[in-house]
């Protein structure tokens, strides 16, 4: 990914948060529940195993879901890593093992194990899930983009396998998944259609076929759009909208947009409460899906060529920083009704993909490399305790 993002400390004071989100629950109080996804087994509730204190119980009493992407590999092998999984979070997502080239590494052979481990998971543990991702430009298993390369894979029999993939994967976790990532990061910076695999070969309608194929597989799974930027107003942010509107205007099963929020301290902080705000008005829910906020790391010691990086922030002030985005992250959902989850990409700095792409950044995650709660951990735990005093969110994800 090409990320541009974020640093500009400051925020909603908890009285102005009170009072959006009151306005907001209002305005949505006499709709029809749009939640979709209480046929799945689990809940976004406490249970004997999670703390009372956890980010997951003190967002429940807010009608709101704490969400992590999950490292399967980790999950069950590393005890530490697998109790922060089940008893701070209440939605899991795949990070990569639902992506098609995981799923399907030789044509017409599914492995679907290390999923369904993490489903199984989901269930035992009182938690919904959320599926990434059906259509992608990248991930792609190397039969397909070979033969799409080559020809021996015409553009009729692309469509063809396109179809079956998202409806053989959705109809797989049938009533197990609660938001799927149908299309994710269809759209470039300039707010035009990203010259995909998919757009080359198939045209922009492949967006609005791969929702109905979706639709068709789990009529009761919510399904969304993802993308990364669109925090920010702009052409981007823009267009997605514009797109969107017309997905839903022409009765596309389009029920949500995920906005990544891969934020970064070096840029200003995004509009995010507004952006939340006008894709909710189009009667949509919105969640943040992927987030993680970077900042410059310190080099280890002694020095190295190439350098090697710490996930230690260079400064106080980029601690400081790394805090208030978390916060005023987390409140923008809050602020708005129809912000439904907030997850986090990843749990610990020793197993984010930040330092991999962007060497000299860092310490994005809420855990350090020893599984510790970071100051950043408590930031949401104290906004999450404030908000539970007010339970306004109650009407929380009504269409």
């Amino acid at each position: 990914m090409t990320l541009r993002r974020s640093i500009l400390v400051g925020g909603l004071t908890l009285a102005a948060l009170v009072t959006a989100q009151s306005a907001s629950v209002a305005a949505a109080s006499s709709e029809g529940h749009h939640d979709r996804g209480h046929h799945h087994r689990g809940h976004h509730g406490s249970s004997p195993a999670v703390p009372a204190d956890s980010l997951r119980a003190l967002a429940a009493k807010v009608g709101l879901r704490t969400g992590v992407a999950v490292n399967t590999d980790l999950l069950g092998a590393d005890r530490t890593y697998t109790r922060i999984v089940n008893q701070q979070f209440s939605t899991v997502t795949a990070e990569n093992v639902m992506k098609w080239e995981s799923v399907e590494p030789t044509r017409g052979t599914y492995t679907w194990a290390a999923a369904d481990k993490l489903v199984a998971s989901a269930r035992q543990n009182g938690q919904l899930v959320r599926g990434h991702t059906l259509v992608w430009h990248s991930q792609l298993p190397a039969w397909l983009t070979l033969g799409v390369d080559n020809g021996s894979i015409s553009k009729a029999e692309l469509r063809r396998l396109l179809k079956k993939h998202i409806q053989d994967q959705v109809t797989h976790f049938r009533s197990k998944i609660w938001q799927w990532d149908v299309v994710n990061e269809a759209m470039d910076e300039d707010g035009t259609l990203r010259n995909s695999i998919w757009l080359k070969n198939l045209g922009p309608g492949y967006i609005a076929d791969a929702f109905r194929w979706a639709h068709e597989a789990d009529p009761n799974a919510q399904l969304f759009y993802n993308d990364y930027n669109i925090e920010f107003t702009g052409p981007k942010s823009n267009a997605v909208y514009a797109m969107v509107k017309r997905l839903k205007a022409s009765g596309v099963p389009i029920h949500g947009v995920g906005f990544q929020t891969h934020l970064d301290t070096q840029y200003g902080f995004p509009d995010l409460q507004a952006n939340l705000q006008r894709f909710a008005d189009l009667r949509l829910n919105v969640a943040e899906t992927e987030v993680d906020i970077r900042t410059f790391v310190k080099e280890k010691e002694p020095a190295t060529d190439p350098k090697q990086y710490t996930n230690i922030p260079v400064s106080g002030l980029a601690q400081s920083a790394q805090e208030a985005y978390w916060s005023q992250s987390l409140q923008a959902c809050l602020a708005v009704s129809r912000c439904i989850s907030y997850t986090v990409w990843g749990v610990a700095d020793n197993s984010s993909w930040i330092p991999g792409v962007f060497p000299g950044e860092g310490a994005a995650l809420l855990y350090d490399d020893k599984l510790k709660a970071k100051p950043q951990y408590r930031v949401l735990h104290q906004d999450l305790k404030l908000a539970a005093g007010a339970p306004y969110r109650r009407g929380a994800g009504r269409a």
